[in-house]
């Protein structure tokens, strides 16, 4: 991976909301790694140089709202030249319950509009880290749930979910991605 993309909202207003928990993630590993982000306006996002192990790769937090994540990735990559396999788009997932995370390349935006826009600008084959947050139970409140922060035992769960993902960033820098998913999916956990 050369590009690792965390997705939310920017803004105080939207910082402990379950749609930013790819933000949460990429602030967690910046911080393990003491790489601090900065605003790079060319790019619309905050950018940090990173290492781990081996790898050298960017982290990126578009700051163009959810919905315009697409854009500023699109900015990164073709500035760098980084192919859309190269990418992991770290991000929340209504469909999974929170504790759990998943680790797959390609598929459908499943409703997720970051992900529909990065789709848009560079086509759905890049990587996913899919952080479960829960679902409401009814579509029309979907906007509303994902825009508030989670309760507390759920947000326990959720960072329980970051920190086993965090724990296999050097294989996925490594490219062992199978034993990465493999520590993933069966450590997960609901409540």
């Amino acid at each position: 991976m050369k590009l690792l993309v965390g997705l939310g909202n920017p803004g105080s207003k939207y910082g402990e909301t379950r749609h930013n928990v790819g933000f949460w993630w990429c602030d967690q590993l910046a911080s393990s790694l003491v790489t601090p982000f900065e605003r790079q306006s060319k790019f619309s996002g905050d950018v940090a140089r990173a290492k781990v192990g081996e790898a050298d790769f960017w982290l990126l937090k578009p700051q163009t709202f959810m919905n315009e994540s697409g854009r500023s990735v699109q900015l990164m990559c073709s500035f760098y030249g980084i192919d859309v396999n190269d990418i992991l788009v770290i991000h929340d997932d209504l469909d999974l319950e929170p504790g759990i995370v998943k680790l797959k390349q390609g598929g459908g935006h499943g409703g997720h509009n970051g992900i529909r826009d990065i789709g848009h600008h560079l086509g759905l084959n890049f990587w996913r880290l899919r952080i479960g947050v829960g679902h409401p139970g009814d579509k029309r409140l979907v906007s509303n749930y994902v825009l508030h922060a989670p309760q507390r035992v759920e947000e326990d769960l959720i960072n329980g979910a970051i920190k086993r993902s965090l724990d296999v960033t050097s294989e996925i820098m490594a490219g062992k991605i199978s034993q990465a998913m493999l520590v993933l999916h069966t450590s997960n956990t609901t409540p």
